[in-house]
């Protein structure tokens, strides 16, 4: 057996859940795993390998849930914005409200009615749109932040079982290795017990 081990990592052909995150390797038997005391190692460095793979997937999981869970009342917000000009009519009169100029700064102002809303984009871009369209727009905008948010709690989950399925790994071929030196010692002792014996035969 090479000391490389049975090459338990990941492979491309892997199943995966819907996101394409790989499964871990599951077996029954630690055998399946490792044959022999030079396997243990590569086998364990293996096993890490992919539990940090796993964690930093998680993390970066992590991180797009809190930016969706920031997102996704903003997008709520303007939605409702949008909706609430859209029921105001040419004979409507104007609105005061105030705007935010930045974190500390506010101004009024008078909205009268309109068809048409600007929305930002991102990266310092606001563009233009009929209020259907910005309605439209906004509502699948919020869908799929929500799609997304639902998709990377499971993932989350997910992972967490994976990393799981690892770390018992882990702890199998850890014992299987115990129990694979205490073997190789009380092997050891009877061999050295019967060479004792043998020669402590009287010659015939």
């Amino acid at each position: 057996m090479s000391a490389k081990g049975k090459e338990p990592a990941v492979q491309k052909d892997a199943p995966t859940n819907p996101r394409g995150i790989p499964y871990a390797p599951f077996a029954d038997k630690v055998e399946d795993y490792v044959t022999s005391r030079e396997d243990v190692q590569p086998t364990l460095r293996s096993f890490q390998e992919m539990i940090s793979k796993y964690q930093f997937m998680e993390l970066n999981l992590q991180r797009r849930v809190a930016g969706l869970k920031d997102k996704m009342p903003d997008i709520q917000k303007t939605l409702e914005t949008v909706k609430f000009l859209k029921t105001r009519t040419g004979e409507s009169d104007p609105i005061e409200t105030t705007y935010e100029l930045n974190d500390t700064l506010y101004a009024k102002a008078l909205i009268p009615p309109t068809d048409e809303v600007y929305l930002w984009l991102g990266a310092n871009v606001m563009l233009s749109y009929p209020i259907d369209e910005a309605e439209t727009l906004l509502t699948s905008r919020l869908a799929a932040a929500k799609q997304s948010y639902a998709n990377c709690k499971e993932d989350l989950e997910f992972l967490r079982e994976q990393i799981t399925t690892m770390e018992v790994a882990i702890a199998q071929v850890y014992n299987w290795e115990v129990i694979q030196k205490r073997k190789e010692k009380t092997d050891e002792e009877h061999k050295e017990k019967g060479t004792k014996d043998g020669d402590e035969q009287p010659n015939g």
